[in-house]
């Protein structure tokens, strides 16, 4: 597209980290934009926007949890020289009202900037690098999703497809689903870890251990409650399809949730 920058917001993070690495191995010039990246980045502080995007052509956006794509930096992007903006969303936000991915997907499609929308199902690294981490570790992971089977996806794989989108054309204007390969449900994922990890993990489906377990966890009953209709709403449509978007457009099949989990394990990550 140019010889200018790609810009990685989240450059640290779980998929910025892998998307950076596959961007710099194919010799494109990547910044990773984060609190301790290459650049210092943070949503709260709009004095690092400027010369976070100084010299940059493509963006991949994304923002952490609970925090919201601001349409003001998103403005400075396009005004700056940013022509292409990949924004990492997620399958599922209109049935469960998500509106800060909502309000992203609609800030970016309003940008004048030719975008890229990306929703991805549950990511693998929820398991070991997330915030199941530690239900796996305590043998008990209460998801309020019953039977319910998800395309769980791997971080490397979102990394791909986001690398090709930010560097190839004929892209724009896309909406991609990025799944794994086949879908599972919650009880069949900590089934696989508990295999693999050598330690017994078992999936609670019901609000009530849904609630429990968060108030175990020090979340207050309320905010706790407050995420059932969500949960609810992602039951009632069933389970997910997998698409083929890791192979077509990453160019590379989707990594089997058995062998993330198997290689998750052999590093330690389920180890006490």
């Amino acid at each position: 597209m140019s010889d200018r920058d790609i810009l990685v917001l989240g450059g640290t993070g779980t998929i910025g980290r892998r998307l950076t690495a596959r961007l710099r191995d194919a010799g494109a010039s990547v910044r990773a934009a984060a609190r301790r990246g290459d650049v210092r980045f943070d949503w709260s502080a709009p004095a690092t926007w400027g010369p976070a995007l100084d010299g940059a052509d493509r963006l991949y956006l994304m923002a952490p949890d609970g925090v919201g794509v601001d349409p003001a930096f998103v403005e400075q992007a396009a005004g700056s020289g940013v022509r292409r903006i990949v924004l990492l969303s997620s399958r599922g936000i209109e049935a469960m009202g998500d509106q800060r991915l909502l309000d992203a997907e609609a800030t970016v499609r309003a940008s004048g900037a030719e975008w890229t929308i990306l929703r991805a199902d549950w990511f693998d690294q929820n398991f070991d690098e997330g915030f199941f981490r530690p239900a796996v570790l305590a043998g008990e992971l209460a998801m309020p999703l019953g039977d319910v089977r998800y395309s769980f996806v791997d971080a490397g794989d979102i990394a791909a497809v986001a690398a090709a989108v930010l560097s190839d054309d004929g892209h724009g204007g896309q909406v991609y689903d990025v799944t794994g390969p086949r879908a599972l449900s919650f009880g069949e994922a900590a089934s696989i870890i508990g295999r693999v990890a050598g330690r017994p993990v078992r999936h609670l489906g019901s609000d009530g251990d849904y609630l429990a377990q968060q108030q175990a966890l020090g979340v207050p009953r309320e905010a706790a409650g407050g995420a059932l209709a969500a949960f609810a709403a992602l039951r009632e449509q069933g389970d997910a399809e997998p698409s083929d978007t890791v192979q077509r457009v990453g160019g590379q099949g989707p990594l089997s949730f058995e062998t993330y989990a198997a290689g998750a394990a052999a590093t330690g990550a389920w180890s006490d």
